[in-house]
């Protein structure tokens, strides 16, 4: 209604880039995200790739007085790496880790020993049941060749259900966070239509940043220029996503990113540009509804779309599975063979060892590490395996839902 006073709502989301021992200038870069935030007075903060507690720590002291509430998400080897800074009081958090992250072995990524995960906190601002979601999903890496595009549409899916069913005594829904997602990728698009929410970029009335809203850039310093090539003027992959769920309307009336070095600066924040977003939220006459907010039937096409790509990485797991238990088969039957030759020598039934004492130990070990190997991995593909079959499952169920759902009416 007119009358409704409007919340005005700064928002600020960055991927940090803070590796503790391998990010270049990290301490540096830390304290001018500080200084930054400190400035700036933003609402709300979403941060993303704060890999220590003590970069944390060092955050929650120096913004204390400006953004006395926070909340760091702790999950996996070396953590998920997600915090919230807030100017209002944060009334409850949950997290939850996505199922599906990577392999243990692609050592040079890394993606697996991290927690990826969805962090939630519920804040309640001028009467407004917020629910704000922040989040990083895998790493793309190779674009042509995307090992890890199965993976990447499990914890799409897994974020969309877990919004939808989280967010139902909300009044607005917030989501920030690099989501490793170019805005045309079947990915975001499954995660927009099942939720419904709506991209800032896209809504706002003013822009200002990098063209094209695009948040990984060749010009950055910290960039690797040869992954770049085929985008010269960078990709979007960070966002700001939003929606009002009650009887609320929601409108990005400005959306801007950073653009290089740090103010007074030669560096930048990051390798990522940060996405400051100002939304206006006002009370409604007629509640909204909850809304998947896309029609069903293109709903239906990118489900279908998901949920072959899905199919094709349960397939690929499956192969693996099979060729990591045969490895551990046949593992095991050396070793059965070996621990036969020796009983046979000890039993004084083979004239002597055919093999020297310390190659024979060497053949021994290594076939016990390559069982233990071998087993290890057929049991991580064989949880692969479970979880795209059971993503695919609900994929199906989803898709025969919105067909269905023209009929009824």
């Amino acid at each position: 209604m007119e009358g409704e006073p409007t919340l005005r709502l700064r928002i600020f989301n960055l991927n940090c880039w803070a590796i503790r021992y391998l990010s270049k200038r990290r301490q540096e870069r830390v304290r001018l995200i500080g200084d930054k935030l400190r400035q700036e007075g933003f609402d709300l903060v979403l941060l993303q790739e704060v890999w220590s507690e003590q970069d944390y720590s060092e955050l929650k002291v120096k913004l204390a007085g400006c953004y006395p509430f926070s909340h760091y998400f702790r999950s996996g080897v070396i953590g998920s790496g997600l915090c919230v800074f807030s100017r209002f009081p944060i009334l409850d958090t949950l997290l939850y880790q996505y199922s599906l992250n990577g392999y243990p072995y692609m050592l040079q990524h890394g993606d697996w020993f991290c927690g990826k995960s969805v962090g939630l906190v519920v804040m309640k601002i001028s009467g407004i049941i917020f629910n704000v979601y922040v989040t990083h999903l895998h790493a793309e890496y190779c674009r042509d060749k995307d090992a890890y595009l199965p993976h990447r549409l499990v914890q799409a899916w897994e974020l969309a259900q877990f919004i939808r069913h989280t967010s139902k005594a909300a009044d607005v829904v917030l989501l920030g966070g690099d989501l490793n997602m170019h805005p045309e990728d079947v990915g975001i698009r499954l995660l927009r239509g099942w939720t419904g929410l709506r991209d800032a970029f896209a809504e706002a009335t003013r822009f200002e940043g990098c063209k094209n809203g695009c948040t990984l850039v060749p010009d950055n310093c910290f960039t690797d220029k040869s992954e770049m090539l085929s985008f010269p003027l960078g990709i979007r992959i960070d966002y700001i996503l939003y929606k009002a769920i009650s009887s609320f309307t929601v409108k990005c009336e400005e959306l801007k990113t950073t653009t290089g070095p740090a103010p007074g600066m030669a560096i930048p924040f990051s390798d990522h540009e940060a996405v400051m977003a100002t939304l206006h939220i006002q009370r409604q006459g007629q509640p909204a509804g909850a809304t998947l907010g896309t029609a069903d039937l293109a709903l239906a096409d990118v489900v279908t779309e998901a949920r072959t790509e899905v199919g094709l990485g349960l397939r690929a797991a499956q192969r693996q599975r099979y060729s990591w238990g045969r490895m551990a088969v046949l593992a095991l039957l050396l070793l059965l063979l070996q621990a036969a030759a020796a009983l046979a020598t000890l039993a004084g039934l083979g004239a002597e060892q055919p093999f020297p004492k310390l190659s024979f130990c060497l053949l021994a070990f290594l076939s016990i590490a390559i069982l233990v190997l071998a087993t290890g991995l057929h049991i991580f593909h064989t949880m692969e395996v479970k979880i795209l079959h059971g993503t695919e499952d609900q994929m199906w169920m989803a898709l025969r839902a919105l067909q269905e759902r023209p009929s009824e009416g």
